[in-house]
C-alpha cells in the first residue's frame, strides 16, 4: 500500500493505493463510520487487476474537514470525486461505493457519467427506492430512525463518551463485528477522535435532503425528484449482503428503472459489513462480474 495527499479543488485529501498504477483504476468509496484505510484488507484482492485508489472522504480520517453542515450537501461530495478522478488523468474508471460511498459514487454516476465507466454499488442505495421505502415502507422507516439521531446537534458527543464505547454499540448493533479486532478497533477509534472528525463524519447525514419521518407521524407524500437526471446508463452491479438490517431489500426495489444495465448479486451469511465478513466472494462478485 502507498499513501499521498492530493490537492483537489484546493482542499487536500489522503489517499491509499494498492496495485501496479498502470492498471485500471477501481475507485474505492467507504461509507460511515469508516475511513479510506477500511479497505486496506479487501483492495489487495482486487489489485492484481486493479489500481485501486481508497480516499478518506471530505470529513472523514485525513482529508479536509471543513466546518459547517453546508459543506456536506451532494453535490460538493460528489465533486470532490469527481476533481480526484480528473486529475487521475485516466479517463473514466470503475467506482466502488458502500454505504454512503455509495451515495457518491451514485452521484459520479448520474451526474458525471463521463467519468465512470462501470459502477459496482455494496450494500447502498440510490435516492428514489431508498425515499420511496422510507416513506412507503414502515419497516424500512424504523430500521432508519438512527438518522434521525444522528442529526441531533449533540449525537457526535453522545456518541464519543467511555472512549467511543456508544459509537461502537451504534456501530455494532443489529450486525455482526466479529471481524472488529482489538488492533482493528483501536486503529477506527483513532480516526474518530481525530480533531473534529466524528461531528464532520455525520455531518454527511445532516447535510442530506432525505426525508425520515417518524414512526408516530404521518409519512406524507413522496418528495419530488427529478427522476430522468437520475439514472445509471453505464453498466451496475448490486452486491449485496444478505443479513443487512439497516437496508432492507425494499429499499432497492425498483432500482432497474433507473439502472437499465443491473446486476444483482446477493452474497448469504453476511450483513451490512459484508467486505468485511466475506471479503474473498465479495471480491469473485466483483471480479467476475467486471470480467
Amino acid at each position: 500500500m502507498q499513501t499521498e495527499t492530493m490537492s483537489l479543488n484546493g482542499n487536500p485529501f489522503f489517499l491509499r493505493r494498492w496495485g501496479d498504477p498502470g492498471l485500471p483504476v477501481l475507485l474505492m468509496l467507504h461509507g460511515f463510520p469508516e475511513y479510506g484505510g477500511a479497505w486496506s484488507e479487501f483492495a489487495p484482492l482486487l489489485a492484481g487487476r486493479y489500481h485501486c485508489i481508497a480516499p478518506d472522504q471530505r470529513g472523514y480520517g485525513q482529508s479536509w474537514a471543513p466546518e459547517g453542515v453546508e459543506n456536506y450537501r451532494g453535490a460538493a461530495l460528489t465533486g470532490d470525486m469527481a476533481a480526484l478522478i480528473e486529475q487521475l488523468g485516466r479517463g473514466r474508471v470503475t467506482v466502488l461505493g458502500h454505504d454512503w460511498g455509495a451515495a457518491v459514487a451514485y452521484g459520479l454516476a448520474m451526474f458525471r457519467p463521463d467519468l465512470v465507466e462501470r459502477l459496482v454499488i455494496a450494500n447502498g442505495v440510490h435516492p428514489v427506492p431508498f425515499q420511496a421505502a422510507l416513506i412507503g415502507d414502515a419497516a424500512q422507516r424504523e430500521a432508519s430512525q438512527y438518522i434521525r439521531f444522528l442529526r441531533r446537534e449533540d449525537s457526535q458527543d453522545i456518541l464519543a463518551e467511555d472512549d467511543f464505547d456508544k459509537m461502537f454499540r451504534f456501530f455494532s448493533s443489529r450486525m455482526n463485528l466479529d471481524w472488529m479486532t482489538p488492533a482493528r478497533l483501536a486503529e477506527y477509534k483513532a480516526e474518530w477522535a481525530r480533531g473534529g472528525r466524528l461531528k464532520t463524519m455525520i455531518h454527511w447525514y445532516r447535510a442530506s435532503p432525505l426525508v425520515v419521518p417518524a414512526m408516530d407521524e404521518e409519512p406524507g407524500p413522496l418528495p419530488p425528484l427529478p427522476r430522468e437526471k437520475l439514472m445509471v446508463r453505464m453498466p451496475h452491479l448490486l452486491l449485496w449482503g444478505a443479513d443487512d438490517k439497516a437496508l432492507l431489500p425494499v429499499a432497492t426495489a425498483g432500482l432497474e428503472e433507473f439502472a437499465p444495465e443491473l446486476t444483482r448479486i446477493t452474497l448469504e451469511g453476511c450483513d451490512h459489513w459484508l467486505f468485511h465478513q466475506k471479503p474473498e466472494e465479495a471480491a469473485q462478485a466483483i471480479l467476475g462480474w467486471l470480467g
